[in-house]
């Protein structure tokens, strides 16, 4: 039996398409459709039921499913002990939010480069909405998101919230502490509109009983990073984002009478029967996700109240 033709059928079955299965091997999806009528034949049994457009699993093949995720984890398994597929490249196509990205991203690929040599990355940095459809749809291997993806198939893991700051100028806000009422003097940045760091300021000035400020909604923290630069206003960005690029902008974490809601951080991935580097992947981001920013060069402040606005 051709493992070829098992893996096509499995992930033609996971996705629930046999386009987006194509996909994921890079392969056509005429020779997709071509091994998993082979497996076909084989076996003697139809799979897939291809009577209208709709995908559908026949009884036996849903029965064959289970067969086919053993036989590929076994495959795997024999490969890795005896050293066969150890110079092959272990390819993982990653989504990250930019939070992410300016926070642990780095480090963590570095880990992951001595760990694991042959692995090879794809990185896509989006919004969380993109990020947890393109998982679901299995275009991406591994996503961190501030939601978690649902979808059969797909699994998820909570890490470490980021902590959340008010981020300005460091000399156009120079007060060693700023309440609530001060902030709402001050134009605001934050992440996009319905996201939950927008949601979660607006919240928090009502919360207070203060008449929110204009808050502008920016997809990219870059892009906020160069307003706070330019006088524009002040910014909300994760902590361990804040701290680092402080160290060589001019930029200072606020330090504030009211402490900003968490950012939540959710890992989700599909299992591959073919390979551990997703799930080797996501412990290794997991010790990351809870490291601190370093301090050199950074303004220290004192520690916010824990006060939730989830």
């Amino acid at each position: 039996m051709n493992l070829r033709f098992v893996e096509a059928f499995y992930w033609a079955v996971s996705l629930k398409s046999v386009t987006r299965a194509a996909e994921k091997l890079f392969i056509t999806q005429s020779a997709l459709s071509s091994r998993i009528a082979a497996l076909e034949e084989e076996l003697g049994v139809l799979l897939l039921d291809r009577r209208d457009k709709q995908f559908r699993v026949t009884v036996v093949g849903t029965r064959f499913f289970g067969y086919a995720q053993r036989l590929l984890e076994l495959q795997r398994q024999i490969k890795g002990e005896l050293g066969s597929d150890s110079a092959r490249a272990q390819l993982l196509r990653i989504g990250a939010i930019e939070s992410v990205v300016h926070s642990w991203l780095t480090e963590w690929l570095q880990q992951m480069r001595v760990d694991h040599p042959a692995f090879e990355l794809e990185l896509t940095v989006e919004t969380t909405p993109l990020l947890t459809e393109q998982v679901r749809r299995g275009t991406l291997d591994l996503v961190f998101a501030a939601l978690p993806a649902g979808g059969e198939g797909i699994r998820t893991r909570a890490l470490q919230p980021m902590e959340m700051v008010f981020v300005g100028h460091a000399v156009l806000h120079p007060r060693k502490r700023y309440a609530l009422a001060d902030l709402a003097r001050f134009e605001l940045l934050t992440f996009q509109r319905a996201s939950q760091p927008y949601v979660a300021l607006l919240d928090m000035f009502r919360s207070g009983g203060i008449e929110p400020p204009r808050v502008h909604a920016i997809s990219s923290i870059s892009a906020m990073v160069q307003l706070v630069e330019g006088g524009f206003g002040i910014a909300t960005l994760p902590r361990v984002a804040a701290e680092r690029l402080a160290q060589r902008q001019p930029l200072r974490v606020l330090n504030c009478t009211d402490a900003l809601s968490p950012l939540p951080l959710h890992a989700s991935y599909r299992e591959d029967p073919t390979s551990t580097i997703t799930l080797a992947a996501l412990e290794a981001a997991a010790a990351f996700a809870g490291l601190k920013a370093p301090r050199r060069g950074a303004a220290r402040t004192t520690p916010l109240s824990k006060k939730s606005m989830s």
